[in-house]
């Protein structure tokens, strides 16, 4: 069953410290009243022109490895690839803040506005995150409410174009999923449009399967490790 869930701008509002990481400013770093009065500028536009919303379905787990597989191109072995066989529930994944953020902020790069285009696409891109993060929590919840009773059971969303899951898996998401109900389409590039969307499987089943080491081959050219921060936040619950 396919699920469409509409949210609020304010569920997805992102963080002030948040949106400066993600613009290379260090937590602690003094913000000059320029920068300060740039995300509050973004912040309002943001608010004014983000409309979340996702879709959601379950997936099993014959389904999902056709999905998985997409056009061949995935490293040999991945976490998705490792972890998904172990899930008690899968569940495919699209959400988007819509077309007007991604379209004011392709005006402002094109007004030559380039601190304030850039500070409205970090904070997009943080609320796009948030929303999937959201996305996934009330999936999580949806399970806890009904026969999914697991004891230290874990619900983490992955996506392709991360952890050697190749990008090129988009297309066989979409013939699955069919975003497009909510307005999200694929690219050649197998980028989403609009831009500010994020998708993927939220993955439900014992704890200890994510916890999944940063040995693989690829993990070397990851700059971010981001996975870590999200898998402390898992383990912390």
């Amino acid at each position: 069953m396919t699920e469409v869930l509409e949210l609020s701008p304010d569920e997805v509002r992102p963080e002030r410290h948040d949106v400066f990481e993600n613009q290379g400013i260090p937590l602690d770093a003094a913000v000059s009243p320029q920068i300060a009065r740039l995300y509050s500028q973004a912040e309002i536009i943001l608010a004014d022109t983000a409309a979340p919303v996702g879709v959601l379905c379950e997936i099993s787990r014959s389904d999902f490895a056709i999905v998985y597989r997409g056009e061949g191109r995935n490293e040999p072995n991945t976490p998705v690839g490792d972890i998904f066989e172990l899930a008690d529930r899968l569940a495919l994944f699209t959400v988007t803040l819509g077309a007007e953020t991604s379209a004011e902020i392709a005006r402002r790069f094109d007004a030559n506005d380039f601190a304030l285009a850039c500070m409205l696409d970090s904070a997009a891109s943080v609320a796009a995150d948030k929303t999937a993060d959201l996305l996934e929590r009330r999936y999580a919840d949806s399970l806890r409410r009904g026969e999914w009773q697991r004891e230290n059971g874990g619900v983490l969303r992955y996506s392709p174009g991360y952890c050697g899951w190749h990008i090129s898996g988009q297309r066989k998401l979409f013939e699955f999923l069919r975003p497009e109900q909510i307005g999200v389409t694929l690219r050649d590039s197998f980028l989403m449009e609009p831009l500010k969307s994020v998708s993927g499987v939220i993955v439900a089943g014992p704890r200890e399967i994510h916890n999944f080491p940063i040995t693989y081959g690829f993990c070397k050219q990851c700059e971010t490790r981001s996975c870590r921060q999200r898998l402390r936040a898992l383990f912390a619950d």
